[in-house]
């Protein structure tokens, strides 16, 4: 059975932290001559500090309230790549907006990988506590599984995960 690609002039691309979102986003960015946006980098240019100092000054209560209008300025940006944070498409308010916006594509690894590709220099404060870390991946599994399209961007290179997304949207 073909499947039948969808028309979208905005993808988000949502997964885990470490799926490669932010390097499957530039990529798609250049192959579609669309403009690519990067949620945890807007808030770092909006707050004028690091997501990591954020969560230690602020809190993730703080975090998420700026996460949130972060993306929902997004909406007005058309023929857009949008990479997610990891816990953006896990909250309902946002897994709403964006479904109603543009095509959510989940990009899917496993924790083993996950853990494989973070730096442990403090950059992604909920990956400190693995334990903590590996329940937050499974809680957010069943938010991930909603989205519109699922790839496997464990084993595959970021231009080849870009053409999959181009092959199963009609672009």
């Amino acid at each position: 059975m073909r499947r039948r690609p969808m028309r979208t002039d905005k993808i988000y691309l949502v997964g885990f932290m470490g799926a490669g979102k932010s390097s499957v986003a530039a990529a798609l960015g250049r192959k579609l001559g669309w403009r690519v946006e990067d949620v945890d980098d807007l808030i770092e240019r909006r707050e004028r500090m690091t997501v990591a100092d954020i969560f230690s000054r602020r809190g993730e209560a703080y975090f998420r309230r700026v996460e949130r209008s972060v993306l929902a300025a997004q909406v007005a940006v058309r023929h857009a790549i949008v990479a997610t944070g990891g816990g953006t498409y896990a909250d309902p308010a946002n897994r709403s907006l964006i479904d109603r916006d543009g095509v959510s594509v989940w990009l899917d690894v496993s924790l083993t990988q996950v853990i494989e590709r973070l730096p442990s220099d403090g950059r992604r404060p909920l990956a400190a506590d693995r334990a903590g870390m590996a329940r937050l991946f499974r809680d957010r599994q069943a938010a991930y599984r909603r989205a519109r399209l699922r790839l496997d961007a464990g084993e595959a290179s970021v231009g080849e995960i870009a053409e999959r997304i181009v092959d199963r949207l009609d672009m």
